[in-house]
């Protein structure tokens, strides 16, 4: 792997893309960018209140120009993604793209056992309608293994774990 080479984390929402992506930057050397985050701050408004106010077909196509914005000009970070981002075109222009696979009941009851539970669900407004959540875990879950480079399954490990597994995978690469 080419140290300049971006690393794209893409899975289900609440899978851990973000805490993974941290500790990874701090493993591999690299920046770490939230997409979700680069959203809410260009436009100074939480992805909750973006939904309700603009919908999800503005949303995604604020994540259409962010792909290609980070396509263009980012490079040697660590790239978390929101749950949706996959459906983007060009993702594995912007780096090398690792699912981080999960069960849908065990992502729910990890963000159910987490600290800030509420807060947790409350942010993801596709996570409001359980059932209905569950319906878009399914149908994204080959997308999400069609579109990697590699897939790193995350149930019973910590982020540390996982990042140290990613680690040496690419190194291998």
């Amino acid at each position: 792997m080419k140290s300049s080479e971006n690393i794209v984390l893409i899975g289900f929402m609440g899978v851990g893309k973000g805490t993974v992506a941290r500790e990874l930057s701090v493993n591999l050397e690299k920046f770490n960018l939230d997409c979700d985050d680069l959203i809410e701050s260009s436009l100074n408004l939480k992805i909750k209140d973006i939904f309700e106010t603009m919908g999800e077909a503005h949303f995604r196509a604020i994540e259409k120009n962010l792909a290609k914005f980070l396509a263009k000009n980012v490079k040697n970070a660590i790239i978390s993604t929101g749950g949706g981002f996959v459906n983007v075109k060009g993702l594995n222009k912007i780096g090398r793209v690792i699912y981080l696979k999960a069960g849908f009941d065990f992502i729910i009851e990890r963000l159910k056992n987490s600290e800030n539970s509420e807060k947790k669900f409350a942010k993801r407004p596709l996570l409001q309608d359980l059932e209905k959540a569950r319906e878009l875990y399914k149908s994204r879950e080959k997308i999400y293994e069609k579109k990697a480079d590699i897939i790193v399954n995350v149930e019973n490990k910590t982020p540390k774990q996982i990042a140290k597994e990613i680690k040496k995978i690419i190194s291998k690469s």
